[in-house]
């Protein structure tokens, strides 16, 4: 069952097709914006009479409206092959999972929805353009699902962010950003003023270390290497302190932009996702 959730930006947007966010655009919405002349506005059933009565000038006055309107949505899949590890589940797949979330939560909200994914290079294959329909985050679920990825890099991220164009007012970037970090404010520098929300896709036995073999046998999924590493108590604080830093940058990188990161661990939660947009904009 698709994890639906809320989204909203912090600011109006511009644009002409009804929708459910706040809208620059003056129409036939909700919200009163000012009144205006019936003669510059001649819509008699937007005719304001305690208003006309009240004018100096004895002006017949009209209601003036915001219209609401709907937005393109956009989100950036890492499909490298780091995405690919799991314990459980692998990440690219809680990333189908939050796809197909999306997609369903941006047809309810009358959202365009279109998506690009990246590994060292933007993957012009997997690439599907906005469009309004009922089926786009299961059909970019389904070809998720069956891409391949090699090495990854924030080099594919600014591939496919150069190619995302000028209309991006919503903007996901979803990956394990296991590449270098100091090329993130750049990236985001890239996507003013869109509103950008990095989904970290962590697996538990990244972040945690394991507590009850003495041995532990590791594989670079990029690289193929392979590693045998003695959990020591001290390796296993070390691994833990390591987490918790990388974590840290990645919020710090983001702040400086104005970004705040949404971490999933194990699995994506629609209602964590809601929570998240309603603290950004209380």
């Amino acid at each position: 069952m698709s994890q639906e959730f809320h989204y909203r930006l912090p600011h109006r947007a511009a644009g002409w097709r009804p929708g459910s966010h706040r809208g620059s655009t003056l129409g036939a919405g909700l919200e009163f914006a000012s009144h205006a002349s019936l003669y510059d506005r001649p819509d008699p059933r937007r005719l304001d009479l305690r208003a006309s009565l009240r004018h100096p000038g004895g002006d017949w006055l009209v209601r003036v409206q915001q219209q609401r309107v709907g937005i393109t949505v956009h989100v950036l899949v890492d499909v490298s092959a780091s995405m690919r590890f799991g314990s459980q589940r692998t990440k690219l797949t809680i990333a189908t999972d939050f796809v197909q979330a999306l997609g369903s939560s941006a047809f309810r909200a009358g959202d365009a929805f279109g998506m690009l994914a990246f590994d060292a290079r933007a993957r012009d294959d997997l690439y599907v353009p906005p469009r309004h329909s009922r089926g786009m985050g299961s059909a970019m679920a389904a070809l998720l699902a069956r891409s391949d990825g090699g090495a990854g890099g924030v080099e594919g991220l600014q591939d496919a962010v150069r190619q995302l164009g000028t209309r991006r007012e919503l903007v996901f970037i979803v990956s394990d950003f296991h590449w270098e970090l100091a090329q993130l404010p750049g990236v985001l520098d890239a996507l003013a003023p869109a509103l950008v929300v990095p989904l970290v896709v962590w697996d538990e036995s990244e972040i945690e270390p394991p507590t009850r073999k003495p041995m532990a046998w590791l594989e670079d999924m990029e690289s193929g290497q392979r590693r045998t590493l003695w959990m020591r108590p001290r390796l296993r604080n070390a691994w833990r302190s390591a987490v918790a830093l990388r974590r840290a940058t990645l919020a710090d990188l983001c702040a400086t932009r104005g970004v705040r990161p949404f971490f999933v661990h194990g699995e994506f939660r629609g209602d964590a996702m809601s929570a998240y947009f309603l603290e950004a904009a209380a």
